[in-house]
């Protein structure tokens, strides 16, 4: 069984893969990268420290965009490849960060971060897709596991980078960094990409190949790449004009706003607006466009735009609603009830929309089995317990032990080396033990180590005994991780992996989102009542009993995520030997 596996994915596919992981690994440091370089990104747009509250777009932002618009890509992966959807996510990362990088106002850097999230987003479901097209469902364990040990590990080397690149450069640098990156792993990626496309998923019924097009040769659009060109020099003398023509008194007056005010109402920002808009048309209508414009758009009608539309609202008003709450004053913003209302009535009408299209975005049965709707219930939670850990570790040792940043994340290191650990060996686990065993084993533990950890002291963080909890901690999550996702895929058509894999990593990343500020919330309440009863507990105190119970509620959802993965993915056929997947000549 083995020796048929290994001559399928010969070397080049593995080293695809690599980089595809490598891509993901940037994406999610990115997730986190801002941490430290906010302070400076508000000032550079004009943004007070005190007006904190203001600077919630650039997190959102990002959020919104990695989040709404999964499933869509997921899809699109599932029709026309991952490969091709994992180039294209890493060429909107790239212009993300460089719209981010050259931004100067609020607004700009805004539609940066989104562009970033929805590129960085792209690449999670892509990547998972291609490890199913690669490996027959007896070996997808592990490399599902490193793909999601890799996703999470950008939690700490995000802060560090920022960290790194601000101690010699400005903020600016930081996305430069990320432009150049992927840049370099889009030209990696092409150059490893098969002739024959490794067509990603292999094809099932649905597969529709009418939205791949085929090749056209000759000189690509010449008239695009000008005006690409035209565009990109406008737009940089725009945002740096060189002083010697910004103060001149004739070439000055290409910087002069025409009506009203803006820099893009200039004489070379309405160019560069002209260009830009030419090189869309382009997209469009030239015989060998730059973008195939129209293919993609093709696709992304196959892939059920208005569904994908539908359920981009729900999630949105989701992710609005908790991502810009203040926990100390409710668990969503004040605006969450509305935000809330209009995702309650997205999924309405998306419910409506599955039930009525030829094509949904969803195909009819893709999470009939238990075990497949089974896996975005579990992820759910793990994803709400495993936020606790992310945030409130470095919390914790910053109020009793750590003055700096750095050193709290130090802390947490400990728990996200053991957490790739673990997903590796929860890969290994899989080809030989139910998925749902594994995914009960592994939380159970992380349920354990959060309840040790909420009776942790002031002192706690000074003994050699507390990275026990963190080291267990990390290896619970990581056992549980690759077996959701190896659930998932074997109990969905190969021609729905990529729509399977996002809704995933969807309800993982809801989970966190709600789960921040319920268990914040939360330990915000044992906090003031702590402080009512007792008025004499220092800060120091008071903080501590409020980490203590977000850990508490932490081994709670643990819990429930193990009882969830015992009952949910029983019957998982995670070890089955799939003849036909490995034999397929598609890969």
């Amino acid at each position: 069984m083995s020796t048929p596996s290994a001559a399928v994915l010969d070397r080049r596919s593995r080293a695809l893969l690599v980089f595809g992981a490598v891509a993901v690994a940037f994406a999610a440091i990115d997730t986190y990268v801002v941490v430290l370089a906010l302070p400076e990104m508000m000032t550079s747009v004009g943004i007070s420290a005190q007006d904190l509250q203001r600077a919630a777009p650039i997190i959102s932002g990002f959020l919104l965009g990695y989040v709404a618009v999964l499933p869509l890509i997921g899809r699109v992966a599932d029709l026309r490849g991952p490969v091709p959807v994992l180039v294209a996510s890493l060429v909107t990362f790239t212009v993300g960060s460089v719209v981010t990088a050259v931004g100067y106002d609020l607004a700009g850097v805004v539609a940066g971060r989104f562009l970033q999230g929805l590129g960085g987003g792209g690449l999670v479901p892509a990547t998972m897709a291609l490890v199913a097209a690669l490996y027959p469902v007896e070996l997808r364990g592990m490399p599902l596991g490193l793909v999601s040990a890799v996703q999470e590990f950008g939690s700490v080397l995000g802060p560090l980078f920022g960290a790194a690149v601000l101690s010699v450069s400005s903020w600016r640098a930081i996305f430069a960094i990320n432009a150049a990156v992927a840049v370099l792993l889009v030209v990696v990626v092409r150059v490893l990409r098969h002739d024959d496309d490794v067509r990603a998923a292999p094809r099932g019924p649905s597969h529709r190949p009418a939205t791949s097009v085929e090749p056209r040769r000759g000189l690509p659009d010449l008239l695009g790449a000008a005006a690409l060109l035209v565009a990109t020099v406008c737009a940089v003398l725009v945002l740096y004009p060189p002083d010697r023509w910004y103060l001149d008194l004739t070439y000055g007056e290409l910087f002069i706003p025409v009506v009203a005010s803006g820099r893009w109402l200039s004489p070379l920002g309405l160019v560069a607006v002209a260009g830009l808009l030419i090189l869309v048309v382009r997209c469009f209508t030239a015989r060998r466009p730059l973008v195939d414009a129209r293919s993609w758009g093709r696709s992304l009608v196959a892939a059920d735009l208005a569904g994908a539309t539908y359920l981009a609202v729900a999630l949105g008003g989701v992710v609005l609603a908790f991502a810009t709450a203040d926990p100390e004053i409710s668990v969503f913003s004040p605006q969450g009830p509305w935000l809330l209302a209009a995702s309650a009535l997205a999924v309405v009408a998306l419910v409506i929309h599955l039930r009525r299209s030829s094509n949904p975005l969803v195909p009819p049965g893709t999470l009939r089995a238990m075990p497949a709707w089974g896996s975005l219930v579990v992820s759910l939670l793990v994803g709400w317990a495993l936020i606790a850990a992310l945030v409130d570790i470095p919390l914790f040792a910053r109020t009793t032990t750590y003055d700096t940043q750095l050193g709290a994340a130090l802390v947490l290191l400990r728990f996200l080396v053991a957490l790739p650990v673990g997903a590796v060996a929860g890969g290994y686990l899989v080809r030989g033990v139910p998925a749902g065993a594994i995914t009960c084993a592994g939380m159970l533990l992380s349920a354990g180590s959060f309840w040790w950890m909420s009776t942790w002291g002031e002192t706690s963080l000074d003994s050699f005994a507390s990275n026990v909890p963190l080291v267990l901690c990390g290896l619970g999550f990581g056992l549980a991780l690759a077996p959701v996702n190896a659930a998932i895929l074997a109990t969905t058509r190969d021609d729905t992996h990529g729509i399977a894999s996002a809704l995933v990593v969807v309800a993982r990343m809801i989970g966190m989102l709600v789960g921040i500020s319920v268990l914040t919330t939360w330990g915000l309440a044992r906090l003031y009542d702590a402080g009512a009863a007792n008025p004499d507990l220092s800060v120091t105190e008071l903080g501590i009993l409020q980490e203590q119970a977000v850990f508490e509620g932490a081994a709670l959802f643990a819990l429930m995520a193990a009882v969830a993965g015992v009952i949910l993915l029983r019957g998982a056929p995670t070890r089955r030997v799939d003849t036909g997947a490995v034999t397929r000549p598609e890969g």
